[in-house]
C-alpha cells in the first residue's frame, strides 16, 4: 500500500515538473536570431542627423573648396554688363573720378572657401526636406600696383529642396528639386582695407555689383554637386528617410 501510494505521489511531482519546465525561458544562444522579433526603426535624429553628415562629407569630397576658391569671378565681371565694360567697367566709373588709380585692372581672388554647419527642416506636409547649405569665403580685391586693397568677408546660403520618387520598378530614391540662394541673402563685410580711397565707397560699389552675379555663380556650382551627392548616399539611410517622406512621416526635429 506504501508503495503504490509513494509511486502516484512521485509521478504527480514528476508532472508538475514538467510542467514548469515547459513554461521557463531557455537560455539565449547569441548565434541564434530570435524569430518574430522586429527590427528597431531608425531614430529620427538618427536619420536626420546622418543625411547631414552624408550630405557634408560628400560635399568637401566632391571638391566644393577647391571649386569655390577657383571661381572664375574676375572673368565674368570683365564679360556680364554692356558695352561700357562690363560690371567691372561700370563700377570703375562710378569711382574713378574720387580714386584716378582704379583705372588700372583689379584683381579678385577668393580664399579660405569653407562649408559652415548645414541646417534641415521637413515642409509642413512632411513629404519633402530643405537643406541649408551656408558658404563662406574671403575675398581679395588686389591692384597691381598698390597691392593688396580690400579683404572682405563673404557668406551665402543655398537651399536645396530633396524629395523621395518612386521609379517604375517600385523603388524609392531621393532626388534635388529646386536648388536656389535667397535673394539679399549674400552677407558682404570688410575685414581689411587700406589705401588712398573712400573704402566704404568701393565696398557698398562691389556689394551692389557681386549681388549680381555670385549668388548665380556659386548656385550653378554647387546644385550639380549636391545632385551628385544624393545619388551616392548609402542605401540603407536613402531607403529609410524616402520611405518616411513618401507617408509623409515626420523625423526632422523642430527646434
Amino acid at each position: 500500500m506504501f508503495q503504490t501510494g509513494g509511486l502516484i505521489v512521485l509521478c504527480g511531482l514528476l508532472a508538475q515538473t514538467t510542467a514548469l519546465l515547459e513554461v521557463l525561458p531557455l537560455p539565449l544562444d547569441k548565434n541564434v536570431p530570435l524569430v518574430g522579433t522586429p527590427p528597431q526603426a531608425p531614430h529620427p535624429t538618427d536619420l536626420a542627423g546622418s543625411l547631414m553628415s552624408g550630405l557634408t562629407d560628400g560635399l568637401l569630397s566632391k571638391g566644393l573648396l577647391g571649386i569655390l576658391q577657383n571661381l572664375p569671378l574676375l572673368d565674368i565681371l570683365k564679360t556680364k554688363g554692356d558695352t561700357s565694360g562690363g560690371l567691372l567697367g561700370g563700377l570703375l566709373g562710378k569711382v574713378t573720378s574720387l580714386v584716378p588709380v582704379l583705372n588700372n585692372i583689379i584683381d579678385l581672388k577668393i580664399t579660405n572657401p569653407q562649408l559652415l554647419e548645414l541646417g534641415l527642416v521637413q515642409s509642413p506636409d512632411g513629404h519633402r526636406l530643405y537643406v541649408t547649405i551656408p558658404l563662406g569665403m574671403i575675398l581679395n580685391v588686389n591692384m597691381p600696383v598698390a597691392g593688396s586693397l580690400l579683404k572682405l568677408a563673404v557668406k551665402l546660403n543655398i537651399t536645396a529642396e530633396i524629395l523621395a520618387v518612386k521609379n517604375e520598378q517600385g523603388k524609392i530614391h531621393l532626388v534635388l528639386g529646386d536648388c536656389t540662394h535667397s535673394p539679399g541673402r549674400l552677407q558682404i563685410s570688410l575685414l581689411d582695407g587700406f589705401g588712398p580711397l573712400p573704402v566704404q565707397s568701393l565696398v557698398d560699389s562691389l556689394t551692389s555689383i557681386l549681388n549680381e552675379v555670385l549668388p548665380e555663380l556659386v548656385q550653378g556650382k554647387v546644385c550639380p554637386l549636391v545632385n551628385e551627392v544624393l545619388s551616392h548616399l548609402d542605401v540603407t539611410l536613402v531607403h529609410s528617410i524616402a520611405d518616411m517622406l513618401i507617408h509623409g512621416l515626420e523625423f526632422v526635429i523642430k527646434v
